[in-house]
This record gives C-alpha cells, structure tokens and sequence, in this order.
C-alpha cells in the first residue's frame, strides 16, 4: 500500500532531452524560466479506489528563508482517510527547499508514517562537492552519498520542470529522463509523452498532456504501464489527474481545489 503514498508525490514531468543532455547544450543564462509558479500556491488532491475516499494530498508553496537565503520552501501532505485510514494509516510529509531563481533542491524533509513503517530523515545538498548530507533522525545516521549538480528530489522535480522547461515542444512517443535522489539512492526516472488529451474535470474540460511512467511491475502493478499523468496544458502546468491500474481495480488521483496560482487556470468549457 506504499502506493499510495507513491501516488501523493508522483507528479514530475521532464523534456525530451536527458538533464545532462539539456545542460550540455545550454548555458545558465539560456535556461528557460516560465513563471509557472509562486508563493501561496496550494493545490489539493483526493485519492479514490472505486468508491472509496481512499486519501488526501496537498502540495503548498511559501516563502522560507534557508542559510540566509530566501527560499520557497515546498510541502507536500498525503494522508489516507476514511475506511482506507482503519486498514492503512499513512502520514506523510515531504518538504523540498530551493532557490527562486533555478529550483534546485538545497534541503528536503521526509517524515512520514505507512502502516507501522517510519521515518524521519533529512538531506542537506552540497553543490560545491557534489555531495548529499543524510541524516536519518530516528537512527541518528549520518551518511554521505555522491551526487550530480542537476540532481532533483521527489518534490524539487515538480517544480524544476514547471519552471525551467520548453514542453511545448514535445511530440507523442518523446521519452522523458530526470534523476532523482530519494531514500539515499539515485533513482532514473523515465516516462513518455502520450500527446494532447481534454478531460473531465470538476471544474470543466480541461486541455492536458497526458503521461506514462515506466514502473516495474510485479506484486502492485500490472505491468511498466500501469500509472498515467494528466497535466494542464496552460501556463501552470498543474497535474490534474493520476490514475494507477492495479491487478484488482485502479486508484485515481484528482485535483479538487486550488488557489494561489501564477496564471490563469484554462478551461475548455465550464460545465
């Protein structure tokens, strides 16, 4: 059920080009830089299984300042609720920090509680070394681990490729890289570009681009296909829907509430 939690975080979105590759080809003053984004965005998710109200996550934005610096200190909140809460408490909070100008993350913050499994843990990032600074607080373990300077974690992705990226230049079948440090390991994260797709959605029709992750499959999902990501095709780039096919039923993730936003949310029609 660490799926759920999963879902509460899977929301990075890449260019067709590998971090490294786009790097290569682009100076810093060259980097695109969208205004996607700003302190006091909140977004709020539900998570349903079939019927049921199985969760609910938050994504906010604020202000912060980190080593005298000013920050925007990110936060994401997933909780399960209801009927799922009795079979399955998750409590989990993820916090990434990074500079206004370029996200990159300079500190995240994992406390989080699955089913009886914790943990308590943050990571200072070390640009000059090239290091992340591990402290796992339940343990008191301090480790370090190499790392590359384009690296992003679980919630500095979302932002960095709101921000930082041309996607209106995608075309359907366009692989999609970016790496990702998270629980002391470099994970490679790849997923395609399916193309333009309008959905339903509370708040009416909805132009987005429609996602898949490759995932290994095995005891959760059917197979590397099984999760797909529906993001506003506008200048936001909000992800609206998730929807995860398990061996038995399907678990959707959509977005309920919003407020805060850089730009103005495009809708086809307001039903």
């Amino acid at each position: 059920m660490r799926l759920i939690s999963f879902l509460l975080c899977l929301i990075p979105i890449n260019f067709c080009l590998s971090q490294q590759e786009f790097f290569e080809n682009k100076t810093e003053k060259q980097l695109y830089n969208f205004n996607a984004f700003k302190a006091g965005e909140k977004l709020e998710y539900r998570l349903n299984y079939g019927f049921f109200n199985a969760s609910y996550a938050s994504l906010t934005l604020k202000d912060e300042v980190f080593d005298g610096k000013k920050v925007l200190r990110a936060t994401s909140i997933g909780r399960t609720t209801g009927l799922a809460r009795l079979f399955f408490k998750v409590d989990d909070i993820y916090e990434t920090f990074f500079p206004k100008e370029k996200v990159k993350p300079v500190k995240s913050i994992r406390d989080i509680y699955e089913g009886g499994y914790e943990r308590e843990a943050e990571t200072i990032y070390d640009y000059k070394n090239n290091k992340a600074l591990f402290y796992d607080k339940l343990k008191n373990i301090k480790k370090e681990f190499d790392i590359h300077p384009d690296i992003q974690d679980i919630i500095s992705t979302f932002y960095y490729l709101r921000k930082h990226f041309d996607i209106s230049s995608l075309k359907p079948n366009d692989l999609i890289y970016v790496d990702i440090f998270f629980d002391q390991e470099i994970y490679p994260f790849k997923m395609m570009f399916l193309g333009i797709e309008r959905i339903k959605t509370k708040f009416g029709i909805v132009e987005c681009m429609k996602l898949r992750p490759y995932m290994e499959s095995g005891r959760v999902f059917r197979d590397n296909e099984g999760i797909k990501i529906w993001v506003t095709n506008d200048n936001n780039r909000v992800p609206i829907k998730v929807k995860a096919d398990l061996r038995v039923g399907s678990i959707v993730a959509n977005l309920v509430s919003f407020r805060g936003l850089a730009n103005p949310f495009r809708i086809v029609v307001n039903e």
